[in-house]
């Protein structure tokens, strides 16, 4: 199919392109970016007068639900609901059940997304067998499956030892290590330790949970010859966050991302128990959130992720500790980057660096050749393309919500952007012609 994306305006950040121009895509590739050729006759036109024309969206963070959970989430409405917010890849954990550490289920799961024709999807393989911390998985085999990246999602590694043979391990071979840094006694509260879980009763998770794994971590990293990258997955802290800056100031190979609900949220949001603030890593204080939108805003956390995890009504409206922590957000990644924006006084092409360009370094080599223009608009890339209005706000409620997940701490919220149109591959898969 040929296509034409017509009076827009083009925002890159890998390029550093911001202007009007026309976009020509054929068999889905990017053909042209500005001048058109005379003799292009698409199949198909989309007016984006008044519209921003963007690279698709990539998400570090989106749990499907799939392989064993369909009951609270499926492949088929959660990549809609992706693509409905202008995602056009996105990196989903391994703790599936079963647990994503063989290559079939990998291969499976690919399959399926394939099908659907949606946004991208790049499975995180299980760094241990089961998730439990003992056996390192097959790595290759689930690299030659399509695994872009090791983790092992909520699940730490107690064994320090089998820490540090995977990250030997992965340093061989050029694989990249994905980990929430959290110790995992003192992880187990189910709100930030402050002021606020003392006055409700709720058992603490102090910073030092997080900065105790840092430490631990960036002394492993620095006596393994050649390095190993390591993706930090959602911090929490400033003190984190000064660990992180002084780490990358060191010269060693990390890189991080933040959720949008710490990036916006506080302690002082969950209110009288509201069990839709239950996440994970749980809401800090404002100094913690102010930090990481500085950290965002200078480059030290290199992306924002939605940390999408659809729960049923079952498992979330239950008293706060006993309710499945999580929250929808896929959808509303976009507009949370640009609110986060306005807030900060920076721009439309700041707001897409971290949900592109910052997720495209990433994911770097880990991507193939095949995929490697994901994240930006270079002529014979990959034609992943979104269209959004700059100016037109919708509030958030659940019924405006594609994702079998209907929980939000963002419900009643007004985002400032609406996705009109969200190209994977070449082909339109949400929206119409119309702006």
């Amino acid at each position: 199919m040929k296509i034409l994306i017509q009076n827009g305006r083009v925002i890159d950040p890998a390029s550093g392109r911001d202007e009007m121009a026309d976009v020509a895509i054929a068999a889905g590739r990017i053909i042209a970016i500005g001048q058109v050729a005379a003799d292009f006759h698409p199949t198909r036109t989309i007016d984006a007068s008044g519209c921003i024309v963007a690279p698709g969206l990539v998400d570090l963070g989106v749990r499907l639900k799939e392989p064993g959970q369909e009951h609270a989430g499926m492949l088929e409405s959660e990549t809609a609901a992706a693509v409905a917010g202008g995602v056009t890849a996105l990196v989903t954990p391994p703790d599936t059940e079963p647990v994503l550490d063989e290559p079939g289920l990998v291969d499976m799961l690919k399959f399926r997304a394939e099908k659907l024709h949606r946004s991208r999807v790049f499975p995180l393989g299980a760094l241990t067998r089961g998730l439990q911390g003992e056996v390192l998985t097959e790595m290759a085999e689930l690299t030659e499956a399509g695994c872009v990246g090791f983790g092992q999602a909520e699940v730490p590694i107690q064994n320090t030892q089998v820490l540090l043979r995977a990250l030997q391990y992965a340093a061989t071979f050029g694989y990249t290590v994905w980990l929430r840094p959290q110790d995992l006694w003192l992880g187990k509260g189910v709100a930030a330790s402050g002021p606020l879980a003392t006055r409700l009763g709720l058992s603490g998770v102090p910073a030092a949970a997080e900065t105790i794994a840092l430490h631990t971590l960036f002394e492993l990293m620095r006596g393994i010859k050649g390095g190993v990258h390591v993706h930090l997955c959602r911090l929490s802290s400033a003190a984190g966050v000064a660990l992180v800056r002084a780490a990358k100031a060191e010269g060693l190979p990390v890189t991080c991302d933040v959720s949008v609900h710490n990036l916006h949220l506080t302690d002082v949001d969950i209110g009288f128990y509201d069990s839709r603030f239950r996440v994970q890593p749980p809401l800090r204080q404002q100094r913690d959130r102010d930090a990481l939108r500085a950290a965002l805003a200078d480059g030290t956390i290199d992306a924002l992720v939605s940390d999408h995890n659809p729960i049923d009504s079952d498992a979330k409206t239950l008293p706060f500790a006993e309710a499945e922590p999580g929250a929808t957000a896929v959808e509303l990644l976009l507009g949370l980057a640009c609110t986060w924006a306005q807030q900060e006084g920076l721009g439309l092409m700041q707001a897409l660096t971290v949900l592109t360009q910052g997720p495209q370094r990433v994911l770097g080599a880990s991507l193939g050749t095949l995929q490697a223009s994901v994240g930006q608009l270079a002529v014979g890339g990959a034609a992943d393309v979104v269209v959004f209005h700059p100016d037109a706000p919708w509030t958030v409620t659940p019924a405006a919500l594609r994702s079998q997940g209907k929980h939000t701490p963002f419900e009643g919220h007004e985002l400032p952007v609406s996705v009109r149109a969200t190209l994977v591959g070449g082909q339109v898969a949400f929206g119409s012609t119309a702006p």
